[in-house]
């Protein structure tokens, strides 16, 4: 099974979701004064959406400087949204903004902690082979 890495805010919903799905993951520390994560193994990225519908602001800091980390880059497979279906069109939007400067797939997005059946999208995803980002 593929390895997770997500990212949670103080609310908790992200690491809620990641913890329904039983599966070993590492957090993307958020403050800039704990250690930086450094990945060794390809991974998903699960991470919230923040804000207002601006794609500038739609991925959270630490999330950036994870991702900065040209190891850390070269290493994700994809990439799993969190997010609020009440902001539209910018429901998931962070997932989006990162798939395309990553170059792979956005896999699922979810709302809010999740439901049962995101967990099992999800999880075929660990489970699945990635193709090639598009």
């Amino acid at each position: 099974m593929r390895e997770v890495v997500y990212f949670s805010t103080q609310s908790g919903n992200t690491r809620r979701f990641v913890e329904k799905l039983d599966v070993s993951a590492q957090a993307i520390p958020r403050s800039r004064n704990d250690a930086p994560l450094h990945v060794e193994r390809p991974y998903i990225l699960i991470l919230p959406t923040y804000g207002d519908g601006d794609p500038r602001t739609a991925v959270p800091g630490p999330v950036i400087r994870f991702l900065n980390d040209p190891h850390n880059r070269a290493l994700i497979e994809g990439v799993v949204a969190g997010g609020n279906t009440n902001f539209g069109a910018a429901f998931g939007l962070a997932g989006r903004v990162v798939a395309h400067k990553c170059q792979v797939p956005l896999l699922h997005r979810f709302e809010l902690m999740g439901t049962p059946e995101d967990v099992a999208k999800v999880h075929d995803c660990l489970a699945t082979e990635m193709t090639d980002a598009g």
